[in-house]
């Protein structure tokens, strides 16, 4: 079946914006990562961790929580994207090594592979995450035994 222009063009901004969601979180730019979400959107970390609740709060988490991390990166692929006009839905695989700074300077690698779950909106602005449950699916090695996830 082929798509329509516009279909074409929803899929690569989508793909563009949970580019965005990657680098925002790697280079810890939380106002990068504000043109990601909408202002009130659902997050949940639970399974890897995390928070679960309205995006400022998760927000400020994400600052807490990955500032022992000199090293993250983030890969998102395989996003299944099922457009509905101006809303979707979209899951999306990522795999994530990170680097945990310990306190004698080592750095302490580990990876986590997950999906993402979102649901997303069109806006004025351009397609933004409306909810977003991420499901972590493994973890490479283990965490390090100095983390404190905060909460």
């Amino acid at each position: 079946m082929a798509l329509s222009l516009q279909e074409v063009s929803d899929r690569i901004e989508i793909q563009d914006l949970l580019v965005r969601y990657t680098k925002a979180i790697d280079e810890k730019d939380w106002e990068l990562l504000d043109q990601c979400f909408t202002s009130d959107a659902e997050v949940d970390y639970v399974s890897s961790g995390g928070i679960k609740g309205p995006y400022p709060e998760a927000r400020a988490w994400l600052a807490k929580a990955l500032a022992p991390f000199p090293m993250t990166v983030h890969y998102v692929t395989n996003s299944e994207v099922i457009l509905d006009g101006d809303r979707a839905s979209a899951r999306t695989a990522v795999l994530n090594p990170m680097g945990f700074a310990n306190p004698d300077g080592t750095l302490h690698q580990f990876t986590v592979g997950a999906y993402y779950v979102d649901e997303l909106v069109r806006t004025p602005d351009g397609w933004r995450i409306a909810k977003r449950r991420e499901d972590q699916a493994f973890m490479e090695g283990a965490l390090p035994e100095a983390l404190q996830i905060p909460s």
